[in-house]
């Protein structure tokens, strides 16, 4: 869950992004883990799912070597943070995510995938058409 005022805005990166609302100082927790809001799913139940569910949770949700059972699915703004290579926030934490760097307000939170996730990383193709109809034109 987030912990402090986002937004979701396109991302040079990838589609959207999160950005920050207010200025973020380094090392302030940006995120944590919060079971009343994040979900826990179940491997098997990602396994069985129908192929759209499927694809959704692939996108959205993650390993976490404190759950090995179980993706996890942030319940907020956090599920469309961007991988960077030079992220501006530290999840090597399990469950809290802290600002690197001081973060002015408007700029896009990025982390490292590879800090938080188990396994390969595999990147998707972008599946958010910012500023574009359903057929393919622009707005």
């Amino acid at each position: 869950m987030m912990l402090v005022r986002a937004y979701l805005a396109p991302s040079a990166i990838e589609g959207l992004g999160v950005f920050s609302h207010d200025h973020i100082k380094a090392g302030e927790a940006i995120w944590r883990f919060d079971p009343r809001f994040d979900q826990l799913i179940e491997r098997t139940v990602v396994a069985e799912s129908d192929e759209r569910t499927r694809a959704f949770l692939e996108r959205y949700s993650y390993e976490m070597a404190t759950f090995p059972d179980h993706y996890v699915l942030d319940a907020d703004e956090g599920r469309f943070m961007n991988h960077s290579e030079t992220p501006n926030c530290d999840f090597t934490a399990p469950d809290v995510g802290y600002a690197l760097v001081d973060i002015p307000a408007g700029t896009e939170l990025t982390c490292d995938y590879r800090e938080f996730t188990t396994g390969e990383l595999e990147m998707q193709p972008p599946r958010h058409h910012v500023g574009a109809h359903a057929n393919g034109a622009v707005r």
